[in-house]
């Protein structure tokens, strides 16, 4: 869809800014902490049925039978299908076997249990964390070498060598994944739990043979996704049959809170061996890592190493992917990302202790080796000051006296943005109401309130008069929430939107107040004359002017043609202060400083919830979350809320969010904020760990067993090293 040719589309000066730009309330705050707010799983339209899938308790298995006659001869049990035919190899606890819909939850339960399945157990394979264990589940994917790697270890000053590693996380939605489907004649209607309102019904019309266009999607909120809800998957093509099956009532079907942290979706682990070469200044002159992964039966793929310091002059890189038989990975903020920025910072923070040096001074005397060196070195001075890293932070392991330690760490970031393809229309009735309608959804992180900054921007108005509508497929399409791409593609979509609509209601006033169109403004709910406010009208009586009809205007974004409303490209560093009870082995975080640069910012208080829940996914990732397998049953021991452990508020300490805005940013457009900050919390925290105590923890999470472990393999090796 074309601009409209000379029209003017920028964004408005800084200083001519009325509501962008300013720390703005989210629109759906109140609804949200009073519970007014409706998520799909809330919703129970008329005559819905529960679904629930019964689904493998092992890991690699081969149905040899299946019998669904008792479940189907229950009372209340309305619908039955089989998924995983006798014959059929699965390949991870938690995949989907049979599928029931009943009239109460508790029946489909009770039916989903009489189905009886026999198995024949086949071997699998859980555990990835020892390569050597791995035989042929394991892929290499080839060596890549740049510059001369083994000439550069031969004439290093000092070399530093670690193993690291950090484990596969799954996805944890508070809502879970799901969603109700109705098949409403040859029309199927969706309510579902996803990132994707636009494209899932197109995903769901395919798997069920039913037309897009019959395929009707309404979701109002969201919640969680983090990456892992784009496809309708088996459970909403399943709902759907279901549905079908009985008659086109309405079938709910949430994955229960085991299946969700089985099957909704991983982020990769990551290992690695790595070794760095360097000159005694601190000038990294190569490196040398060897990783393996995986997600599931795909295995994983090969983190961006070295991370961001992509320029190094001398590398050599191996990775192998490794299958298990476990569920698949999905996209997960920033993806890959921060398991490069943990290897790679981990790795770099000991270099800087072997050499005795600063890891700031090492990160900034490295900076050239980065595609933003100005930007890294000005924000590790920034964060070093709200840090006061210069004074407190001290040589690894010399924290003083006593039990507990205190350390600081840090780490890096970089991510793109940009934004995605999104359309918005703009209608402005002879009431002075407006209207937009788009097709996105709000996953929770204020994409509601910034459009509805955008509207209000454009057109002179305040917030509370501009009516927003999302969330339901027959508006103007929008693409799915990822990759930190939706503030940017519906920020354009709806600036262009409101400036085409605009531009209409300009041309029908500007013969009453005989001047051009672009004469005039809208400012403060007036349209007037740009060099001559007395001459002017309100804005209801401007739309007094359309009589009986009404503007309506369309507005696209597309990322291939972006105008110069949206940009791509930021960077970010982050420090965390910690404390370690060395008795304990207990980590506690103190503080934690996040510098994110960014483009121009439409809601700064947005942005920076942005970053605080990005901080807090990293505090969990760095202190507790893992998923636990177990080799000899092929189970996930902790696919439970209570051992899946996730931070609370106590966790996380203070975190200070500076929002890196430079002078020559107000040239920059729109760039998403939803990635990058995420990715260096589990790295900053885990040096600061090293520095606390003087010793390497491997592996994170740094769990109290991993801080001890270090601690008695540091004196042992010590005490080793006195009697040699």
């Amino acid at each position: 869809m074309p601009d409209t040719p000379g029209r003017d589309y920028s964004w408005p000066p800084m200083d001519k800014r009325r509501v962008i730009g300013k720390p703005t309330q989210r629109r759906d705050g109140l609804d949200k902490s009073t519970g007014r707010a409706k998520y799909s799983s809330d919703l129970k339209p008329a005559g819905m049925l529960f679904g629930v899938l019964l689904t493998s308790p092992h890991a690699h298995a081969r149905v040899t039978s299946i019998d669904t006659s008792a479940a189907e001869k229950m009372d209340g049990v309305k619908a039955v299908r089989v998924i995983a035919k006798a014959g059929q190899e699965v390949q991870w606890q938690g995949a989907e076997i049979a599928a029931v819909a009943a009239v109460t939850e508790e029946i489909a339960r009770d039916a989903a249990r009489a189905i009886q399945v026999q198995y024949e157990v086949l071997p699998h394979l859980v555990r990835e964390d020892d390569l050597a264990k791995a035989g042929n589940r394991a892929k290499a994917a080839g060596e890549q070498v740049t510059g001369d790697p083994d000439k550069a270890f031969q004439e290093a000053d000092v070399i530093s060598e670690g193993s690291y590693g950090i484990p596969v996380l799954t996805h944890c939605c508070l809502e879970s994944h799901g969603n109700i489907v109705e098949w409403n004649g040859d029309h199927v209607n969706l309510w579902p739990s996803t990132q994707a309102v636009s494209g899932i019904g197109g995903d769901l019309g395919k798997s069920l043979e039913v037309p897009i266009a019959n395929v009707h999607t309404k979701m109002q909120f969201i919640g969680g996704g983090f990456g892992s809800k784009f496809a309708v998957d088996r459970w909403g093509v399943e709902a759907g049959q279901l549905s079908k099956l009985a008659g086109g009532k309405p079938v709910k079907l949430f994955l229960e809170r085991a299946t969700e942290l089985q099957i909704a979706g991983n982020r990769p682990s990551a290992f690695a061996n790595i070794k760095v070469a360097a000159k005694n200044d601190g000038t990294i002159t190569a490196w040398q890592s060897s990783s393996w992964a995986t997600g599931g039966m795909t295995g994983g793929g090969m983190p961006p190493l070295p991370y961001v310091f992509k320029d190094i002059p001398n590398l050599r890189l191996n990775h192998t992917a490794v299958a298990v038989n476990t569920g698949g990975a999905r996209a997960w903020r920033a993806p890959n990302h921060p398991q490069a920025s943990f290897l790679t910072c981990a790795a770099l923070e000991d270099l800087a202790a072997k050499l005795k040096m600063d890891p700031a001074e090492l990160f900034a005397k490295n900076a050239g080796y980065t595609a933003r060196a100005d930007v890294y070195r000005a924000q590790i001075a920034k964060a070093a000051e709200k840090m006061d890293w210069k004074k407190r932070w001290h040589p690894r392991g010399e924290s003083g006296d006593g039990p507990v330690k205190q350390g600081l760490g840090m780490a890096i970031n970089t991510w793109g943005g940009g934004g995605h393809r999104s359309q918005c229309r703009t209608t402005i009735n002879a009431d002075g109401s407006v209207v937009l309608e788009i097709c996105t959804q709000d996953l929770g992180t204020g994409t509601r309130t910034i459009i509805a900054m955008v509207a209000a921007e454009t057109l002179g108005l305040p917030l509370n008069v501009i009516t927003l509508r999302i969330g339901d497929s027959e508006y103007p399409p929008d693409e799915a929430s990822g990759g930190s791409t939706t503030v940017g593609g519906v920020s354009a979509s709806t600036r262009k939107s409101t400036v085409n609509a605009l531009g209409k209601l300009f041309g029908e006033v500007a013969p009453w107040l005989k001047v051009q169109p672009d004469d005039l403004v809208a400012v403060d709910g007036r349209i007037q004359v740009k060099d001559d406010p007395s001459k002017s009208f309100t804005w209801q009586e401007a739309c007094r002017k359309l009589g009986a009809s009404k503007i309506s205007e369309l507005g696209a974004n597309d990322p291939r043609q972006p105008g110069g409303l949206i940009s791509q490209g930021v960077g970010g560093i982050q420090m965390a202060d910690v404390s370690v009870d060395t008795e304990t082995g207990i980590v506690k975080m103190n503080k934690f400083v996040a510098v994110q640069d960014c483009g121009l910012i439409i809601n700064p208080k947005t942005a920076e919830s942005q970053i605080h829940g990005a901080v807090i996914m990293g505090i969990c990732g760095a202190l507790h979350e893992e998923r636990v397998m177990d080799q000899q049953t092929g189970k996930q021991l902790n696919a439970d809320m209570e051992f899946y452990k996730l931070a609370g508020i106590a966790d996380v300490g203070e975190i200070v969010v500076l929002l890196d805005i430079a002078p020559e940013h107000d040239k920059r457009g729109v760039i998403g904020l939803g990635e990058p900050p995420a990715i260096g919390p589990i790295a900053a925290i885990s040096n600061a760990v090293a520095n606390a105590i003087g010793v390497r923890v491997p592996h994170v999470p740094l769990t109290p067993d991993r801080v001890l472990d270090a601690l008695l393999s540091r004196d042992r090796q010590g005490a080793e090293e006195r009697n040699a």
